[in-house]
This record gives structure tokens, C-alpha cells and sequence, in this order.
């Protein structure tokens, strides 16, 4: 059963909800538009990614995930633009309930508090509404911003990662950040 989210409004008038098939041209407009901008925190991409093509592959690929109550692919939106993406991904359910959480923000929206209104909205829903107990996140050791964000949103610091992602083409070590949702 795929996880329900209703769209939640930012401020700034942007809106958070379900990625949708429909998203793909927008989707890969937005990350060519933010590839310099994102270049530093993400791994190495095809030219593929950049298309229509791959990023309605990628999102068919998470809708999959997100039936099978293992992730769930959120979007900023912005008018008709996408503004940025959060996603909680490798839901483990049992014992543990805990997931991920990634995301980022175009270039145009970083700096105003949207990615903490975001991530905040996602974390209600994951302790409310999907039953979550805790959500992991990481960083670059130098991306501070998004450690902000992180801070901001109730989590704490863990501990140091190395080598944990391949990042810009190379194996970076990263700061994980945990939130407990429930006491």
C-alpha cells in the first residue's frame, strides 16, 4: 500500500507533494538547471539524467518503491517549476521503522527557509501518518547549509561516515544526522 502524503503548503506560496509521471520534463529541466549547483553533493550522472527520458524512468522507479511502502519521492513545486525534491527512501518497517531522508533545493530557493518548512512537513507526516520511530540523514562533512537545515528540524549530530557515499566522483566521508520521532 503506497504511503499517502496530502500536499502540504510552504511558504512563499510553494507547495510539497507526490512526485507524478507527468513531473519528468520539469524534473530534468530543473536538475539541468541546478547542475552546477548541485554538481558538489551529488553523485556522478549520465547525460541520460538530464533528459525527459531518464527522469521518467528514475520517477516510475520510485513510484514502485513508494507502492511497496518503501519510499516516498516528494517535489517542491513553484508555480509550474520544480523547486527542489524530498525524498524518504529505504523504509524499513518491523522493529526498526526508520528511513532516509534526501533532498535538495534549486539555486533560486536556497537561503529562504523552505528546506527546513519541507523537511519539518515530512517529518510530521513520517511520525504521524506513516508510523515512523526514527529518520537518518547525511551530509558532506563541508555542507553546512544542509547541516542547518538538519539542526533547525530536530535532528542531532551521530557521528562521522567515511567513505560512505561516492560523491562528485569520489568516496566522501559524511556526517549523519537522526531524529527519534517518538519519546
Amino acid at each position: 500500500m503506497a504511503l499517502e502524503f496530502r500536499d502540504r503548503e510552504l511558504p512563499g506560496g510553494l507547495v510539497l507533494r507526490v512526485l507524478r509521471e507527468d513531473d519528468a520534463a520539469e524534473l530534468a529541466a530543473a536538475y539541468a538547471r541546478n547542475r552546477g549547483h548541485l554538481a558538489q553533493w551529488d553523485p556522478t550522472r549520465t547525460e541520460e539524467f538530464y533528459t525527459e527520458a531518464g527522469q521518467l524512468a528514475r520517477t516510475r522507479e520510485s513510484l514502485t518503491l513508494r507502492d511497496v511502502d518503501t519510499a516516498l519521492p516528494l517535489v517542491l513545486i513553484d508555480g509550474d517549476s520544480i523547486a527542489g525534491i524530498m525524498n524518504l527512501t529505504s523504509i524499513v518497517r518491523g522493529a526498526f521503522q526508520s528511513a532516509m531522508i534526501g533532498y535538495w533545493l534549486d539555486r533560486d530557493h536556497t537561503g529562504r527557509g523552505l528546506a527546513s518548512a519541507a523537511l519539518s512537513a515530512v517529518v510530521e507526516a513520517s511520525r504521524d501518518d506513516f508510523g515512523l520511530h526514527r529518520i537518518q540523514a547525511a551530509t558532506l562533512l563541508h555542507n553546512h547549509a544542509s547541516q542547518t537545515v538538519l539542526t533547525r528540524a530536530g535532528f542531532e549530530r551521530i557521528g562521522v561516515a567515511p567513505a560512505y557515499l561516492n560523491i562528485a566522483g569520489r568516496w566522501q566521508d559524511h556526517v549523519l544526522f537522526q531524529r527519534i520521532l517518538h519519546d
